[in-house]
């Protein structure tokens, strides 16, 4: 089943209408997490909402948005008058514009979402626009309100859903030439450019996300498994960064196959894991224990595991 959708509406293109709803594509739910504990208890760390004066607790209720004008004055906006910033696309997806695939830059790409019809109705005018936007081989530019706030989405079809990319505006991508005016002009010999142009034929292959393993995520699980055995946690030395000399000479070996070559990612041979199990299965129980979480007395023995770490 489905998680449940983040928003629920209606998709217009010109007259035709059908209800959808609107699921995350994504999730990092799956990947470690830590909580901040007191060393001293092992306790978790709880944060309050003070008020920055008083120093004294400030109740939900008693917590209003405001605009800073400056660094003490501050203009009040409830939540009523939030919602009566009404505009058309709270409840409805419509479609203004279509535009090429490649004219969206990726610098405007948010995040994805999963875009289907909402109940038993609809799903013929569903079809007629999903099948359009196929067959047109165009991405469909409408606008959504997502966490009170309007965004631009572009709309794609994937099998018989569609995926609706959130797009930031003009003024949230920053301008390059801030970064990239400091670049020394740098005139490449063909030379380089030929044994760069063939390493690069060398690693050439189709974009297989299976076959990448978040490395970090598991050192994590390696490294929460041995403290949760007790087993002694070593440091590892870190590879030593070298120094490029000569550029063509690191090219030429690059081609050879000689020392510092970054190979590319071979293939495994094991099926990789479902999407759906998550790395987190790899967090087996110590041997003869339950997975189940300790009780208060034993959290002595968790500090003396922390402190040899």
């Amino acid at each position: 089943m489905a998680p449940r959708a983040n928003w629920k509406g209606f998709l217009r293109l010109s007259l035709v209408t059908c209800p959808v709803a609107l699921y995350p594509a994504t999730s990092e739910s799956e990947k470690i997490s830590f909580n901040q504990l007191n060393r001293q208890t092992g306790h978790r760390i709880k944060y309050l909402k003070v008020d920055s004066d008083t120093g004294e607790e400030v109740s939900n209720e008693d917590i209003v948005k405001g605009y800073a004008l400056d660094k003490e004055t501050f203009i009040e906006v409830s939540k009523e008058e939030l919602e009566n910033v009404a505009l058309e696309s709270t409840r409805t997806i419509e479609i203004d514009e279509f535009v090429d695939r490649s004219d969206i830059d990726p610098r405007y790409l948010i995040r994805p979402y999963y875009l289907r019809p909402d109940g038993k109705v609809g799903h013929d005018a569903f079809a007629v626009i999903r099948e359009t936007i196929r067959e047109m081989d165009k991405v469909a530019i409408g606008r959504v309100v997502l966490t009170n706030r309007e965004h631009i989405i572009a709309l794609e079809p994937m099998d018989k859903g569609l995926v609706g990319t959130l797009l930031r505006y003009p003024y949230e991508v920053r301008d390059p030439q801030e970064y990239f005016d400091e670049i020394q002009d740098v005139k490449v010999t063909k030379d380089m450019l030929d044994l760069a142009k063939h390493i690069v034929n060398q690693k050439s292959g189709s974009f297989e996300p299976e076959k990448f393993e978040d490395h970090y995520e598991t050192a994590l699980i390696e490294l929460i498994n041995q403290k949760r055995s007790g087993k002694p946690i070593t440091r590892k030395e870190r590879p030593a960064a070298g120094n490029v000399v000569d550029l063509m000479e690191a090219l030429r070996r690059s081609v050879g196959g000689g020392a510092g070559e970054t190979k590319a990612p071979k293939k495994s041979g094991k099926k990789p894991r479902k999407a759906a199990a998550g790395q987190k299965e790899m967090l087996m129980p110590i041997s003869g224990k339950k997975p189940a979480k300790e009780p208060a007395a034993k959290k002595p023995v968790a500090r003396s595991q922390r402190k040899s770490a």
